[in-house]
């Protein structure tokens, strides 16, 4: 069970107060969460001790060097892969899957089809535009009006003329947990690539590659108590046989050949940190065991609070939760509705007029609201638990909800 009093201690930022000395409440983590202490002295001790470009013969360069091989290995043991080899770092998910997409459009040929779904962040679904270019088709798994995936449809579009498949996790907008073990098993045999986005997932829920079969997966740090920085897998051998766009002189192999430019050693550091602090928060002799037994506690801590909130939202006449119900676990802890009376704006205005941090609009997933017939009453209001959220703060804010 999660200690959360223990927990807030970590973070700073959630002792701030308005004029009214309300204390602020943070359900804005989909759009990012808060840090704590550790990584907040991850990048300050990075600057003040080892600031330094990477691969040069002296003390602050090789510290710079040893940090960055350490995260590429944690990242590795996050995601359950193969080793440091198979972790790329980049600026952000979008910015290493526009890079991706650049060096699959050179690999793919005219009349290859690739599959994306309705449900996903733009970042899954725009760098994919790319292909069209070089003649490649997109082709789009149809949303159904409960905020899942027609999965019948999805197998339909796979044929013998697709050469990959890019799905989403779950929906940072609606909370919803797709089938990706059953879409994994289906392409199985069937020799296309398979690319997962776990931004939205991997703040709550262990992730192992191999297990999933995926050629390539994405998440990013500060989605999970980290800086700005995202990681890419890879399977081994694939980014080798690619040709991504690099300057000449960039480390021509897996995993620096997709890295751009000197990377943000800083963050880096920080979100080596993030992975640390995730881990002490579990037991077990390696830091993998640690991470998937911190993981069970997040998850069970979300979802518990997630659903107490979504089952006080669907009493509301006044309010609809969109997106599926919490009759399962299957479930991210994203609670998304929209208000009778006023607009998405309207209610995160009177949510912020009493400290509470909430989200309103499409959140890149666009297509997703779009498709919802969402997009021109201005989307939905956002609320995402995270590890540090108590069920006192979603007490207070079903109490406002209620209100408004």
């Amino acid at each position: 069970m999660i200690n959360s009093e223990k927990i807030r201690e970590y973070f700073p930022s959630l002792n701030r107060t308005d004029k009214n000395n309300n204390q602020i409440i943070y359900l804005d983590g989909p759009g990012g969460t808060q840090v704590p202490i550790q990584v907040i002295e991850g990048v300050s001790q990075y600057y003040i001790r080892s600031n330094a470009n990477t691969h040069g013969e002296f003390v602050t360069s090789k510290e710079t060097d040893f940090m960055m091989e350490g995260l590429r290995e944690r990242a590795s043991d996050m995601l359950g892969a193969e080793g440091l080899k198979t972790i790329s770092i980049g600026q952000n998910m979008t910015t290493l899957n526009y890079s991706l997409a650049r060096a699959l459009s050179r690999r793919f040929k005219k009349g290859d089809e690739v599959v994306i779904t309705e449900l996903d962040h733009e970042a899954n679904r725009g760098p994919w535009r790319v292909l069209e270019a070089a003649g490649i088709k997109l082709v789009e798994v149809n949303l159904m009006d409960t905020g899942t995936l027609d999965y019948t449809d999805f197998k339909n579009k796979i044929n013998d003329k697709t050469v990959m498949v890019c799905m989403g996790m779950s929906s940072n907008a609606l909370g919803t947990l797709n089938d990706f073990v059953e879409i994994g098993r289906y392409l199985k045999g069937k020799g296309c690539l398979f690319l997962l986005d776990a931004v939205h997932y991997a703040p709550h829920f262990s992730i192992n590659v191999q297990e999933l079969g995926c050629d390539f997966m994405l998440c990013s740090a500060y989605k999970f108590y980290g800086p700005h920085v995202s990681f890419l897998y890879s399977k081994p051998g694939l980014l080798d046989s690619m040709n991504p766009d690099r300057l000449v002189v960039q480390d021509q192999e897996a995993p620096y050949i997709i890295e751009t430019g000197t990377l943000n050693h800083a963050a880096c550091s920080g979100a080596s940190s993030a992975i640390d602090f995730i881990s002490s928060i579990g037991e077990g002799a390696s830091l993998r065991e640690r991470l998937e037994s911190a993981y069970e506690l997040i998850s069970s801590h979300e979802f518990e609070l997630a659903k107490h909130l979504y089952n006080s939202l669907n009493k509301h006449d006044k309010t609809t939760v969109i997106g599926p119900d919490f009759s399962s676990t299957k479930r991210t802890p994203t609670v998304s509705f929209t208000h009778i009376h006023f607009s998405p704006q309207e209610v995160c205005k009177k949510l912020a007029s009493e400290n509470i941090c909430a989200w309103d609009g499409h959140f890149y997933a666009l297509k997703a609201i779009q498709k919802l017939g969402l997009e021109s009453s201005g989307g939905v209001t956002r609320l995402g638990v995270s590890l540090y959220n108590t069920k006192q703060e979603i007490d207070r804010v079903i109490e406002v909800i209620t209100k408004i």
